[in-house]
């Protein structure tokens, strides 16, 4: 009896904690929704900046944000941080729209779950989230609210029509390729102006766009060789191409869509294999489409992607107009296995819009305020996420579980003392290295801080909060200024490798400063980022081939080709009377991208066969008429 009368007021003592912490939770609620005042198209700020993603007394950290501003109507409610089964009665109510019904689905790292809405929100309503975490032999409830934002529906209209008008520019077909064997390879013409036996192993990883041939990735060689070229068709483009990593195989991603004369892009990520076959595409969760300017496959079986979302917003606070957009650069985290939201990070959440360098004057729904625009997201092994936002001109050092930031690197309210030549101005690509080091960037941009861009390598001092230079590298001849894109890649040994963005010119340094390498493409065309990868293709389709004689009855010259390969290293001709009559009859070592062999006379059928170092047959092209 005594046990039996323990028990019973052991759960009655419960019973009050969870209903003290539901009462507290709901205290904290509507002290959040009177924060608020009313929601409307105008605010897109919330009253607290910086605010934590971590619940008070948990370890679940979820989105969006509790008294976020910038919801999407589309949102799923991510909670992270404990495995889906210790989470229960999750109750999702929207001011408006009223009690949402949805599923529960656990992520596949069992480290937590996305409520999926079965319905989308309304643009300006509060959304308030009650749920119940077991904590031990406890059950504790937990609640958190946010506010939808109000999307800027004029955007998409008008960019379409802008990106019409600029695509029928015309230009000079002279800056691309042209190959007999695969005339619809439109690549850009790579220029080599520099090379070096110090140079790094490995192939040159661009997208081109802009230029007169179509846009897509692209592979070179050192010496400026085409190695694959994938074209897209009119009015898509791609950025970004890398090696990565994806679950121990070796993939090849880009990023796919839409760019709009804004600045962002609106696509999905694609992830293909050492075949050049499509394995996989990542999209972007809560209702949005990737931007172009970060995809990372982490080795936790994730993805971070960026997002670009403009929304309404109020700007006269900022010399701007009561009635424009601004756009929200976003960071997510996905799960690959599942598709879900594991994590949202979104600017207007910890930045204020007085922290850019940008001007709010002249904005509109049609052309919103860009005061942020993040370009990169490395996550560290420190717990800790380093971002770039181009025009706050300022490097982020964030919590990766609060989502709060911890350090600002330059921009207006630096919390290190920057050393003289230290600065960066509205810069790119910000990576922390094994060494602790922070390599970057430095634009210069639009308007000019600086001469000219710069690849910049930066130490920051957590003790004392100051930030040196390391190194700092330039392009020689000529001096670039690029007032958009780019990139520093670290390489293996030692070496730095640069993409100049905008300047469509791809060089490597050695550590102190030599140029090893420099190569440009002509023209309109550009690079958002520009790598060199080790790199073994071996593609699925069929090796290329052309023939042509100078007269009837004289011999045939034969062109051969295929697309993605990095293994041939010779061509053997066949020839016959017939297609199914052939056999050898001339060969060359392979010779560029597409090789030109002479054959003995007139040939009625010919076909290629690529071969290997050894002389094994890799592939067999069509038969075709000589």
């Amino acid at each position: 009896m005594r046990l039996r009368k323990a028990l019973l007021f052991g759960a009655l003592l419960v019973a009050a904690s969870s209903a003290t912490a539901l009462a507290l939770a709901s205290r904290r609620i509507a002290a959040e929704q009177s924060a608020y005042s009313a929601p409307s198209a105008g605010r897109c700020t919330p009253a607290t900046l910086n605010r934590s993603a971590q619940l008070p007394g948990t370890s679940l950290a979820v989105s969006p944000l509790p008294g976020s501003y910038v919801a999407s109507p589309a949102t799923q409610i991510s909670l992270l941080g404990v495995p889906a089964g210790l989470l229960s009665d999750i109750s999702v109510k929207g001011s408006q729209t009223g009690s949402h019904a949805g599923h529960l689905r656990a992520y596949s790292q069992g480290d937590g779950a996305s409520f999926v809405p079965e319905k989308p929100f309304a643009p300006g309503e509060t959304v308030t989230v009650h749920g119940k975490l077991k904590a031990g032999a406890r059950t504790e409830p937990f609640a958190f609210s946010f506010v939808v934002a109000h999307e800027d529906v004029q955007l998409a209209g008008s960019a379409s029509a802008a990106s019409a008008g600029a695509a029928a520019t015309p230009r000079d077909p002279d800056e691309w390729q042209h190959f007999q064997s695969a005339p619809e390879l439109k690549a850009p013409v790579v220029d080599v102006t520099a090379r070096s036996p110090l140079s790094a192993p490995g192939d040159l990883f661009a997208a081109p766009y802009t230029g007169p041939g179509p846009s897509g990735p692209m592979i070179f060689e050192e010496g400026g060789n085409l190695i694959w070229f994938h074209p897209l068709p009119a009015g898509e483009d791609a950025t970004n191409l890398q090696v990565q990593q994806d679950g121990g195989q070796t993939v090849l991603t880009w990023w796919q869509g839409h760019i709009p004369p804004q600045g962002f892009g609106q696509g999905e990520e694609i992830i293909d294999n050492t075949s050049y076959q499509q394995i996989g595409h990542v999209r972007a969760g809560n209702g949005f489409l990737a931007d172009l300017h970060e995809f990372r496959i982490t080795p936790q079986g994730t993805a971070l992607l960026t997002v670009f979302n403009p929304i309404a917003c109020n700007l006269s606070s900022v010399g701007g107009p009561s009635g424009a957009a601004v756009t929200d650069s976003i960071f997510q985290e996905i799960d690959l296995a599942t598709g879900l939201v594991r994590r949202e990070w979104a600017s207007l959440n910890h930045v204020s819009l007085a922290d850019s360098y940008s001007s709010a004057t002249g904005s509109s729904m049609a052309w919103p305020f860009d005061y942020f625009h993040m370009n990169s997201i490395d996550p560290l092994a420190d717990g800790r996420t380093l971002i770039s936002a181009r025009n706050t001109s300022t490097l982020y050092e964030l919590d990766t579980t609060t989502g709060q930031i911890v350090t600002r690197i330059g921009g207006k309210h630096s919390d290190v003392k920057l050393a003289a030549g230290a600065a960066t101005a509205y810069q790119h690509d910000a990576s922390t290295l094994p060494s602790g080091v922070i390599s970057v960037f430095d634009n210069g941009g639009v308007p000019k801080v600086h001469p000219q861009s710069r690849g910049l390598i930066l130490s920051v001092n957590p003790k004392t909060k100051t930030d040196t230079v390391i190194a700092e590298y330039e392009h020689p001849n000529p001096p670039l200024a690029s007032a958009s894109q780019g990139n520093i890649e670290s390489l293996q040994d030692g070496n730095v490798f640069i993409g100049w963005g905008a300047e469509p010119y791809f060089s490597e340094f050695s550590a102190g400063g030599q140029l090893l390498y420099d190569s440009h493409m002509h023209g309109s065309y550009q690079s958002y980022r520009t790598y060199r990868f080790p790199w073994t293709g071996t593609p699925s389709e069929a090796p290329a081939i052309a023939a042509s004689a100078a007269k009837a009855g004289a011999p045939v010259s034969v062109y051969a080709s295929w697309n993605g390969d990095t293994r041939t290293a010779s061509w053997q001709v066949l020839a016959g009377p017939s297609a199914q009559q052939l056999a050898p009859v001339a060969s060359a070592a392979r010779s560029g991208f597409e090789t030109k062999i002479a054959t003995p006379g007139p040939e009625p059928f010919v076909a290629v066969q690529a071969l290997g170092p050894e002389g094994k047959v890799l592939g067999t092209s069509r038969t075709i008429a000589g």
